[in-house]
């Protein structure tokens, strides 16, 4: 059974399998507040605020990263090993991309990378590129169209 960390003061069972991962902890109570029902608070350590509640009766967290991956990779990490969180879903805001990018466009990335020295670390002096699994990026696409 998990316990909290010294990052996620959550207790066993308040996170869900799946999880939306904004970076700022501001946009996760904003998605708390407007999108979940039933709605409980389950993490505030270092004002990285967590909720878990519903939508259409499936059990959905949400907790800001911040905005690097250090400190998202931290909490990805515990969210998987402690909490046995099984989606870890990025939402949120992505800077200036490109003049033809409006703001509150939904962009759904099949895959994003960096040069961080973070992944060329883990992968041995290579960059890498996480990508979505296809099946839920399309589920959001239909949805998104619909």
């Amino acid at each position: 059974m998990p316990t909290p960390t010294p990052h996620i003061s959550a207790a066993p069972g308040d996170i869900a399998p799946s999880i939306l991962l904004p970076g700022d902890p501001l946009r996760a109570k904003h998605i708390a507040d407007n999108f979940l029902d039933d709605v409980t608070q389950v993490n505030e350590v270092r004002n990285m605020l967590g909720y878990t509640g519903t939508y259409d009766g499936m059990p959905v967290s949400v907790m800001g990263t911040g905005m690097v991956i250090p400190s998202a990779s931290i909490y990805a990490t515990e969210l998987i090993n402690e909490y046995g969180v099984e989606r870890l879903i990025r939402v949120g805001s992505c800077g200036g991309v490109t003049d033809k990018v409006d703001i509150r466009d939904v962009i759904l990335a099949i895959g994003a990378c960096t040069d961080s020295l973070v992944n060329r670390t883990r992968y041995g002096g290579l960059d890498f590129a996480a990508t979505a699994d296809y099946l839920l990026l399309k589920a959001a696409e239909e949805a998104a169209a619909a």
